[in-house]
């Protein structure tokens, strides 16, 4: 029979990792306080003389703790979302504007921006789509949701207008009206605000002209729209000021061409352009 192998030495204990060491002296009245309070010295830098650190280094930690908060609710999930689009989305941005001098004194901006959007959605329909990160497979929606980014204190809601492609501007107000109700009361439901097929940003309604927007995966596409202002343009060999929306179109480069893109945003600025 062969002989049992040896038994192998014991590995050596390894030591503790060593605690971390605060980067001034404390006086014992001060370590009490930061315990008392939540402070790890480690982490504050000393004001005191001879680099020691003072009862006000450990007030000043305690309160920066005390003014931070956890995100929750719509907060945490904006937080989570842009946080994922940060990882997975490669974002390109257009900007250009609508001519809109010629709309009535009373438009609704925000329907014409629905309109517009379907315009662009049937001129390039790889922009009302989904992409599949893991797979790298792109499928086109058969249909549009558009989810309409509505601010409020809480956090960045984007309710979602089912089908707006069957709808028009009556009911298309209908649905702006219930959405915008929805946020401000909390009344909407989760599946309120799920699966988008793209994104509307009014932004300019508070202030901004063009913007790099973000893309919540698995959309692969957001127009904004900024703040309408006039802007010098020539006609008929001479100079005139015309209302102008401009308009900021960011998209998924990996799932979207430039050129494709570029069609959308031109299809969206015919549509703005016509006087109704």
């Amino acid at each position: 029979a062969a002989p049992s192998a040896p038994t192998p030495p014991a590995a050596a204990a390894r030591p503790p990792p060593p605690a971390a060491t605060p980067k001034g002296r404390a006086a014992p009245a001060v370590r009490a306080l930061a315990r008392e309070l939540g402070v790890d010295l480690a982490h504050l830098t000393p004001s005191g003389p001879d680099g020691s650190i003072t009862r006000a280094d450990v007030e000043k930690a305690a309160a920066a703790l005390a003014d931070s908060t956890v995100l929750r609710g719509a907060r945490r999930a904006m937080a989570e979302n842009m946080a994922r689009a940060g990882r997975e989305v490669v974002p390109a941005t257009l900007h250009d504007h609508a001519d809109i001098e010629h709309w009535s004194k009373d438009e609704d901006v925000t329907v014409r921006l629905i309109r517009a959007l379907i315009a662009g959605c049937v001129a390039e329909p790889a922009l009302n789509a989904r992409f599949d990160a893991e797979n790298f497979s792109l499928r086109r929606n058969p249909h549009i949701d558009i989810g309409l980014a509505i601010d409020h204190p809480d956090g960045l809601f984007v309710p979602v207008l089912r089908n707006v492609r069957e709808g028009g501007p009556a009911r298309w107000r209908e649905q702006i009206d219930a959405a915008k109700r929805g946020v401000q009361e909390r009344s909407l439901k989760p599946a309120d605000l799920r699966n988008p097929t793209i994104t509307l940003s009014n932004f300019g309604t508070i202030a901004g002209r063009h913007a790099a927007l973000v893309i919540v995966p698995p959309q692969v596409a957001i127009l904004g729209a900024g703040r309408i202002q006039d802007i010098a343009v020539r006609a008929n060999a001479t100079v005139a000021l015309h209302r102008s929306l401009p308009l900021s179109l960011t998209f998924d480069h990996r799932a979207v061409t430039g050129g494709e893109a570029a069609r959308f945003l031109r299809a969206v600025i015919a549509d703005l352009e016509q006087p109704r």
